[in-house]
């Protein structure tokens, strides 16, 4: 494997790392005020690496000069730039962020986001390379969503990456539903190769609704989709449903476990979800228990939506007081 890039951020071994691979979309966030680096395989990646994994980022920048602003802001985080195409011919991603703020909702909460995902992109046209070849069949973990698969070829590509894997990668399908970006072909195929999947409680029914499940799931409590999910697909060992405010809902084929959420004040929930999978990935392969897995999860993700951004400075002392707090609570 490659060595990963010179990095500003450094973060001490104590153990060896997991290859861990955030595959598909990288772009830029542009919001009212600005714009901000993102994307959830590069908000995976980048968290992953600071939770002391060998976070690898496999995406595609144009030679533009959103591309080399992104790439000069990635070297600067602990993350394994080797995978990251370049395409000549199309350009960065972008995506145009807006809020809404739903009218029962207090002023202090922070507003919903909404996106426009602009296209073509770079990520829109991934090559399933020699050396991407090479990192599938070595990854720990891959964690990969819809978004990324919305055109044939880079679909086409993530396809490939997944079957190339050993069968003991974990392959975590964050499945990130925006419309119109998806449908059931793309649903199923990735579900075909799922071994962690994680949702929202919005997005659980969608998915139920895209695989014809029958409708009486509708009004069961959600654990009842989760096991519908294990049973329809051999692959699947862990379902993980977030559920905003309430916490999260982890279910195996034969456990569960609710962590009624973390309820520090949220500043930006852009990125949130892709910190707590990267936490709920790093613990995983730790083997550690349903209850931890959900703590990690829960406070990586408080963190991030209490910061701006989604990849947020992070410094050393927060990163020992979490992981004490993750320790404690039963690892």
């Amino acid at each position: 494997m490659p060595q990963r890039t010179a990095q500003s951020e450094a973060y001490p071994l104590l153990y060896e790392q997991k290859r861990v691979v955030g595959l598909g979309e990288i772009l830029w966030d542009c919001h009212p005020e600005g714009r901000q680096l993102g994307g959830a395989p590069a908000n995976f990646a980048v968290m992953a690496a600071r939770l002391g994994d060998h976070g690898i980022l496999a995406s595609r920048l144009g030679v533009d000069d959103a591309g080399k602003e992104a790439h000069d802001e990635l070297a600067c985080l602990p993350l394994d730039l080797n995978f990251l195409q370049t395409d000549t011919e199309h350009p960065t991603g972008l995506a145009r962020v807006t809020y809404t703020r739903h009218a029962h909702s207090k002023a202090s909460n922070p507003a919903n986001p909404s996106y426009e995902i602009l296209q073509p992109a770079a990520w829109d046209f991934l090559d399933f390379s020699p050396s991407w070849r090479s990192l599938a069949g070595a990854a720990h973990a891959v964690c990969f969503g819809t978004l990324a698969q919305r055109s044939p070829r880079s679909r086409k590509t993530i396809q490939q990456f997944l079957a190339a894997t050993q069968p003991e990668c974990l392959r975590v399908f964050d499945v990130n539903l925006r419309p119109p970006f998806f449908d059931a072909s793309v649903v199923c195929d990735s579900l075909a190769h799922t071994t962690l999947l994680k949702m929202n409680h919005e997005e659980a029914p969608q998915l139920l609704t895209l695989l014809q499940a029958p409708a009486r799931f509708a009004s069961l409590p959600l654990q009842h989709a989760a096991h519908y999910l294990l049973d329809a697909f051999p692959a699947l060992q862990l379902v993980c449903i977030t559920l905003g405010s309430a916490g999260s809902l982890l279910v195996t084929r034969s456990d569960q476990h609710h962590h009624p959420g973390r309820h520090s004040r949220a500043i930006d929930t852009v990125g949130a979800g892709d910190a707590f999978t990267a936490a709920l990935v790093h613990y995983y392969l730790d083997g550690a228990p349903l209850p931890t897995l959900n703590e990690a999860g829960n406070r990586w993700g408080a963190w991030v939506a209490s910061q701006r951004g989604a990849i947020p400075p992070l410094d050393a002392a927060t990163l020992s007081e979490n992981a004490i707090a993750i320790a404690a609570a039963g690892f």
